[in-house]
């Protein structure tokens, strides 16, 4: 007979999507440094099925045995029976975003450069495995819902701080030119949690944040969520404060180890969606769906051979 986890009574999960739901229910009520340990594990699968204990403990930067003690909090009788688990998923995963870089390296090896261009070919190879994982990792029922959601709001309203504000500038400016209505909840004046006082249920959020999660973001979406608006959040990981109050998740991993941290897939991911809400939109259109420019519209409503200059 399976042992059971010891919290729950449940039987001691077999895979890994039975392991991380299992963390993800308990994280809130896990200690920072088990936080930190469940952020990384659950980040990083591969990495923790086939690296030793003290190479997975220096990545996330604590002593072998506290990942021992972390295996043993969930009912597992050590970290090598918690292992195990993650080791079943290379039998049919594909592969993750570090597997992916190596890869992109060994490519590129031949063309390696020192100083500036090494840095920017650094950060190539890893935006194209990102991009890569964000193709694989997103499911077409999510992108379905979010379109919906944002095509049917009677305002959509959008949050992101910190450098997640460009993505929600972004986003702002697609949707406007397909003729949403669309509230940023811009930071400025410190008004943004007033602003989002006015959400209804009959409206959407679009919340964005990634580790180190802007604190104004994470109120607006529980506020949000207490009022039954849905929301759409885009963050790094199931286990981020974002993530237990969306309508619909989308999650980015990344590496927090690294400086730089890339937005090409999250920028990719609202491209895609303002895409898919035209398509909606656009229904009884027969080319494929588009967006507008703001010159293209300045054109269109001053005719052909108006307001040039001679």
């Amino acid at each position: 007979m399976a042992r059971a986890n010891t919290k729950s009574g449940k039987p001691l999960p077999k895979n890994y999507e039975g392991i991380v739901n299992l963390i993800t229910e308990s994280y809130s009520d896990l200690s920072s440094g088990f936080q930190k340990i469940a952020r990384y594990v659950t980040q990083n699968p591969n990495v923790v099925a086939l690296e030793s204990i003290s190479l997975i403990a220096a990545k996330c930067e604590t002593h072998p045995s506290s990942l021992v003690r972390f295996a043993q909090e969930f009912g597992y009788s050590g970290f090598k029976e918690m292992q195990l688990v993650f080791q079943t998923r290379l039998a049919t995963a594909a592969p993750g975003f570090r597997e992916r870089v190596k890869a992109l390296e060994g490519e590129l090896s031949r063309n390696t450069s020192s100083g500036n261009l090494g840095h920017l070919r650094a950060l190539v190879v890893r935006d194209i495995a990102a991009l890569q994982e964000l193709l694989d990792g997103v499911p077409e029922d999510a992108l379905a819902e979010a379109a919906r959601l944002l095509s049917k709001a009677d305002t959509v309203y959008i949050a992101g701080q910190l450098r997640s504000e460009s993505i929600a500038s972004l986003l702002r400016y697609l949707l406007t030119m397909l003729h949403r209505r669309v509230v940023l909840l811009d930071p400025a004046g410190g008004l943004s949690q007033e602003m989002a006082e006015t959400m209804t249920s009959r409206d959407a959020l679009f919340a964005i944040s990634f580790r180190h999660y802007a604190q104004e973001v994470v109120a607006i979406t529980e506020h949000a969520a207490a009022r039954a608006v849905p929301v759409i959040a885009l963050t790094d990981s199931q286990l981020s404060p974002l993530a237990k109050d969306a309508s619909v998740l989308f999650t980015i991993p990344e590496d927090e180890y690294t400086f730089s941290r890339s937005l090409a897939a999250p920028v990719c991911l609202v491209q895609s969606l303002a895409v898919a809400v035209a398509a909606l939109l656009q229904q009884n259109r027969e080319e494929a769906p588009r967006i507008p420019t703001v010159t293209e519209n300045l054109r269109n409503r001053k005719g052909p051979g108006r307001g040039r200059r001679g």
